[in-house]
């Protein structure tokens, strides 16, 4: 673990507070790691809400109808697998799911209740969100891609969790890292997160430097040349 911080707690919390999600975007892109955003059309359900934790991914797809037949038990459970992979979300984790179309809501308010009852970070879907009033009275934060009431009972399962899945054609994976604000949601991968979180640590203590900098009359190019950064 970091001198910098002991736990996931200390590095959320550290994080929340001193860098927003451009900072870890910038250092992922030194270290060679260049496509780790998710669409830029994934956005938290208000504005403040910020999104850090461990990524528990649970894998989405369509079904037609109450109770299709079918050779595979999950066909034959209404939500599939939603319930179990709901209530497995440990302390500082982010529900993350994809896989299905955009016809019906992925999350919703009671989905939040349950979800902070287990001590989770938050929810990114690759979808739309529900029960928008209830969830901003909840103060949970959620990314999605909008609000639709359409409900996925007849219409989606989980078909399974805390497997690796693709989102916008980033792969996540277990543990990794998913941070999120106004402006965006990345993963960091695993293997890299004392890596990429000291080096946005870093990162924001230079661009204090050339804040002062401009707000002393430098130039752009002088600041650039003298601390790399802009």
């Amino acid at each position: 673990m970091s001198t910098l911080w002991k736990n996931d707690d200390e590095l959320f919390a550290m994080a929340k507070e001193q860098l927003f999600v451009a900072l870890v975007g910038d250092t992922l892109d030194k270290l060679g790691y260049h496509h780790q955003f998710l669409s830029p059309h994934l956005k938290p359900l208000q504005n403040q809400m910020v999104i850090i934790g461990r990524a528990m991914p649970v894998l989405e797809a369509d079904f037609f109808g109450d109770y299709p037949e079918g050779h595979a038990s999950v066909s034959n459970i209404p939500f599939g697998l939603m319930f179990q992979a709901l209530d497995d979300l440990k302390k500082n984790e982010v529900y993350i799911c994809s896989g299905s179309s955009h016809r019906y809501a992925l999350w919703g308010g009671l989905m939040s209740t349950r979800a902070m009852q287990c001590g989770a970070a938050g929810a990114v879907v690759h979808g739309f969100h529900r029960d928008s009033n209830e969830i901003e009275r909840l103060g949970f934060p959620v990314a999605s891609f909008g609000s639709y009431a359409q409900d996925q009972g007849v219409r989606g399962k989980v078909v399974d969790w805390r497997i690796p899945i693709e989102v916008d054609g980033v792969r996540v994976r277990n543990g990794d890292v998913i941070f999120g604000d106004r402006d965006g949601v990345l993963v960091v991968p695993a293997d890299i997160v004392e890596e990429a979180f000291s080096g946005a640590f870093e990162k924001a203590k230079g661009e204090n430097k050339v804040l002062k900098a401009l707000q002393g009359g430098m130039s752009t190019v002088e600041a650039f040349e003298k601390f790399g950064i802009m």
